[in-house]
Protein backbone atom coordinates (compact mmCIF):
# COMPACT_ATOMS: atom_id res chain seq x y z
CA UNK A 1 0.00 0.00 0.00
CA UNK A 2 2.68 2.58 0.81
CA UNK A 3 5.08 1.97 -1.96
CA UNK A 4 1.48 2.43 -4.28
CA UNK A 5 0.96 5.49 -2.64
CA UNK A 6 4.35 7.41 -3.00
CA UNK A 7 4.74 5.72 -6.37
CA UNK A 8 1.09 7.58 -7.30
CA UNK A 9 2.58 10.99 -5.61
CA UNK A 10 5.58 11.04 -7.48
CA UNK A 11 3.42 10.14 -11.27
CA UNK A 12 1.34 13.36 -10.45
CA UNK A 13 4.12 15.61 -9.53
CA UNK A 14 5.16 15.02 -13.49
CA UNK A 15 8.39 13.95 -12.67
CA UNK A 16 9.82 16.96 -14.53
CA UNK A 17 11.50 20.33 -12.54
CA UNK A 18 9.15 23.05 -11.90
CA UNK A 19 8.87 25.83 -14.25
CA UNK A 20 8.91 29.26 -13.52
CA UNK A 21 6.34 31.23 -15.51
CA UNK A 22 6.67 35.25 -15.85
CA UNK A 23 4.68 37.50 -14.42
CA UNK A 24 2.34 39.51 -17.17
CA UNK A 25 4.25 43.00 -17.25
CA UNK A 26 6.71 42.18 -15.58
CA UNK A 27 9.50 44.59 -17.14
CA UNK A 28 11.68 44.82 -14.25
CA UNK A 29 12.24 46.59 -11.12
CA UNK A 30 8.75 48.02 -9.81
CA UNK A 31 9.05 51.30 -10.49
CA UNK A 32 6.66 53.87 -8.14
CA UNK A 33 5.33 57.13 -9.64
CA UNK A 34 2.94 60.05 -8.63
CA UNK A 35 1.55 61.92 -11.76
CA UNK A 36 0.93 65.67 -11.91
CA UNK A 37 -0.74 67.50 -14.49
CA UNK A 38 0.59 71.06 -15.02
CA UNK A 39 -0.61 71.25 -18.53
CA UNK A 40 -3.75 73.19 -17.57
CA UNK A 41 -5.83 70.80 -19.54
CA UNK A 42 -8.44 68.67 -17.71
CA UNK A 43 -8.23 64.72 -17.63
CA UNK A 44 -4.42 64.41 -18.57
CA UNK A 45 -3.29 63.49 -15.53
CA UNK A 46 -5.63 60.22 -15.92
CA UNK A 47 -4.72 59.52 -19.08
CA UNK A 48 -0.92 59.55 -18.01
CA UNK A 49 -1.68 57.33 -15.23
CA UNK A 50 -3.55 54.71 -17.97
CA UNK A 51 -0.56 54.60 -19.95
CA UNK A 52 2.24 54.22 -17.10
CA UNK A 53 0.15 51.39 -15.18
CA UNK A 54 -0.49 49.59 -18.96
CA UNK A 55 3.56 49.98 -19.02
CA UNK A 56 3.84 47.73 -15.60
CA UNK A 57 4.65 50.93 -13.46
CA UNK A 58 3.26 51.21 -10.23
CA UNK A 59 1.24 54.92 -10.21
CA UNK A 60 0.48 55.99 -6.66
CA UNK A 61 -0.76 59.09 -6.82
CA UNK A 62 -2.87 61.14 -9.46
CA UNK A 63 -4.12 64.63 -9.60
CA UNK A 64 -2.96 68.05 -10.72
CA UNK A 65 0.61 70.09 -9.85
CA UNK A 66 0.37 73.34 -7.88
CA UNK A 67 1.75 74.64 -11.42
CA UNK A 68 0.13 74.99 -14.14
CA UNK A 69 0.58 75.80 -17.63
CA UNK A 70 3.49 74.00 -18.40
CA UNK A 71 4.99 73.52 -21.81
CA UNK A 72 6.85 70.74 -21.98
CA UNK A 73 6.20 67.18 -19.73
CA UNK A 74 9.30 66.52 -16.53
CA UNK A 75 10.05 64.19 -15.50
CA UNK A 76 11.94 63.97 -12.43
CA UNK A 77 13.99 61.39 -10.40
CA UNK A 78 13.35 61.32 -6.69
CA UNK A 79 15.17 58.39 -5.56
CA UNK A 80 17.52 55.89 -7.55
CA UNK A 81 18.87 56.28 -11.28
CA UNK A 82 17.75 57.59 -13.75
CA UNK A 83 16.89 53.78 -15.24
CA UNK A 84 13.56 54.46 -13.64
CA UNK A 85 12.67 57.89 -15.71
CA UNK A 86 13.73 56.48 -18.62
CA UNK A 87 11.36 53.36 -18.28
CA UNK A 88 8.57 56.52 -17.73
CA UNK A 89 9.62 58.43 -20.75
CA UNK A 90 9.53 55.03 -22.83
CA UNK A 91 6.05 54.48 -21.58
CA UNK A 92 5.02 58.09 -22.23
CA UNK A 93 6.68 58.99 -25.43
CA UNK A 94 8.26 62.15 -23.92
CA UNK A 95 9.50 64.12 -21.56
CA UNK A 96 12.60 65.83 -20.21
CA UNK A 97 14.14 64.01 -17.39
CA UNK A 98 15.58 65.68 -14.30
CA UNK A 99 17.21 64.56 -11.36
CA UNK A 100 15.99 66.32 -8.09
CA UNK A 101 16.73 63.54 -5.33
CA UNK A 102 13.89 63.59 -2.59
CA UNK A 103 14.02 60.52 -0.23
CA UNK A 104 11.07 62.33 1.58
CA UNK A 105 8.26 61.60 -1.10
CA UNK A 106 8.41 58.18 -0.90
CA UNK A 107 8.35 57.47 -4.52
CA UNK A 108 11.13 56.92 -7.52
CA UNK A 109 9.79 59.34 -9.51
CA UNK A 110 7.13 62.74 -10.49
CA UNK A 111 5.83 63.18 -13.62
CA UNK A 112 4.57 66.52 -13.98
CA UNK A 113 2.58 66.70 -17.84
CA UNK A 114 3.56 69.52 -19.50
CA UNK A 115 1.27 71.39 -23.03
CA UNK A 116 3.32 68.73 -24.88
CA UNK A 117 1.70 65.99 -23.67
CA UNK A 118 -0.97 65.12 -26.40
CA UNK A 119 -4.72 63.45 -24.54
CA UNK A 120 -4.89 61.58 -27.77
CA UNK A 121 -1.75 59.64 -26.82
Amino acid sequence: MRISAIILVLVGCGGGSPQAHPIPGDKGPAITVEVLNASGRSGEARVGTRLLRHAGIDVVYFGNAAESGLDSTRIIVRRGTTQAAERVRAALGQGRIEVDLDSSRLLDVSVLLGADFATAA
